[in-house]
């Protein structure tokens, strides 16, 4: 029994240290080719060498809001403050139970207005329109009976004006020059019909009129962490991916769209919690099922603010559903890499998110209760798991401090001193205990699967610490 014991532990370590070895060698290149992609881009703005148009792409942009009466106003406020020539916002309110749409109709000067939405997406009915201009730029808000977020988006984009759509939380702040900077793939690049921007933590800055005034990393451990967390994802594998058109994902939080292409392959599933995920990898299957040459890219230059979770609790809803959801789409697509293995983005992009980011947190768990088990028979070699788990670490503590200091960097943000200790805390946390807390967290969210599989859950918001000027 014994030897039996010995020799699954032997296949088991071999298979966990060459899955470590796989991850940490592609988390390598994704800092890497990400880091070097920022300091190129900040040295040609240094050198006033970025190409500037005179023209600009109409933009329509959408905001599904549900109970977000902490933070709507104040998203608002700051979409009003965009450094862009033509845009217009529509917020939808996706049936609220809470006081959004009155506090929406206290800060601006509605008018409810009667007119028909043509309907390009199935959709539910809008129930109330209001309309007003503020600055030149319009806003509508449209009431509607609760159908979920991908619901909610369709409605909008039936709603919409333009050409092109951003899709933004209600708990999120855009940066003045993120329609700016988002549009530019496609001023430079016809093919493109998707583009994702970066998602950063809102509670780590003060903001006045969308300009950035004060960077702190919050004292809040949970959020901390994941300031680390989002920074080395966002500057890691989305850079890397976007050298092929790869990404699979573009956060619901900021990303912009081509009407008529979403339109055409039937827009957002409201059946599926990781709405964003979905329709991504739907239009990926779209495109390539038609035969049509295009891209899907990724700027990390167009920056969101967004509020994290504060508590564990919040955090454990959320990565729940967002393992959930990237379930679904991984597994409502397996066309991606049955029909065209020969394409990059079916062979690497999609292999990568079944590999590491769905399976990954199995593998992670199994071979820590492999390693405990080993423990118990008295059949592990202490010394070197130690020393393994310990290059481990640093190893991820170096490539993630790689990744934060090189995104404050080519922002231009200004730390305090106290905040590089703290930065150095937060990721060494992050990487030693809160990544396989995380793991955990994934792997239970299949635990009643069936019950909850559309579900989103609710999340504490919090005041934003930013302020606006009058904007009538």
């Amino acid at each position: 029994m014994n030897l039996f014991i010995e020799r699954f532990m032997d296949v088991v370590a071999l298979i966990f240290i060459s899955y470590m070895l796989l991850y940490t060698t592609f988390l390598f290149l994704y800092v890497l080719i990400g880091a070097v992609r920022l300091y190129e881009k900040n040295r040609m703005l240094k050198l006033k060498n970025e190409i500037k148009h005179e023209y600009y792409m109409p933009i329509s942009i959408i905001m599904a809001a549900y109970n977000e009466e902490v933070t709507i106003v104040d998203s608002v406020k700051n979409l009003l403050n965009l450094d862009y020539k033509l845009f217009e916002i529509i917020i939808i309110d996706d049936g609220s139970t809470d006081k959004t749409v009155e506090k929406l109709l206290e800060a601006f000067p509605f008018v409810q207005i009667n007119r028909p939405i043509h309907r390009k997406i199935m959709c539910k009915d809008a129930l109330v329109i209001y309309e007003t201009t503020i600055k030149n730029i319009k806003i509508t808000l449209i009431q509607k009976e609760n159908g979920g977020k991908g619901d909610a988006l369709n409605l909008g984009i039936n709603a919409s004006s333009y050409p092109y759509f951003v899709t933004i939380d209600a708990d999120s702040l855009l940066q003045r020059n993120s329609l700016e900077k988002i549009i530019q793939p496609v001023l430079a690049d016809e093919r493109v019909i998707a583009v994702g921007g970066m998602v950063r933590v809102a509670q780590c800055v003060e903001m006045v009129n969308g300009e950035v005034m004060d960077y702190r990393i919050p004292r809040n451990l949970v959020v901390g962490m994941q300031v680390m967390e989002y920074d080395r994802s966002f500057l890691a594998s989305r850079i890397f991916l976007d050298q092929f058109s790869g990404n699979l994902i573009i956060s619901g939080a900021f990303g912009l769209f081509k009407k008529d292409v979403v339109i055409a392959a039937g827009g957002y599933h409201t059946n599926i919690i990781g709405e964003d995920m979905e329709l991504v990898m739907r239009l990926h299957t779209f495109m390539l099922n038609n035969q049509r040459n295009y891209r899907v890219a990724y700027c990390p230059e167009a920056i969101c603010w967004s509020q994290m979770p504060e508590n564990i609790r919040d955090v454990i809803k959320q990565r729940r559903r967002w393992h959930i959801g990237l379930f679904q789409s991984l597994l409502s697509y397996p066309i991606m890499f049955t029909r065209f293995p020969h394409k990059a983005v079916s062979f690497f992009s999609y292999l990568y998110y079944w590999l590491f980011e769905l399976l990954g947190p199995f593998i992670e768990v199994f071979g820590l209760a492999t390693i405990l088990l080993a423990l118990s028979f008295d059949l592990l070699n202490v010394p070197f798991m130690i020393n393994l788990f310990l290059i481990y670490t640093c190893y991820g503590i170096l490539l993630s401090l790689t990744a934060f200091f090189q995104r404050v960097y080519t922002q231009g943000l200004k730390l305090h001193g106290s905040d590089v200790m703290i930065a150095l805390l937060m990721v060494m946390i992050e990487i030693a205990i809160f990544r396989y807390f995380l793991s955990l967290i994934r792997v239970s969210a299949f635990i009643g699967y069936r019950k909850k599989r559309c579900q989103w859950g609710k999340i504490t918001r919090k005041k934003h610490n930013s302020k606006t000027i009058e904007y009538t």
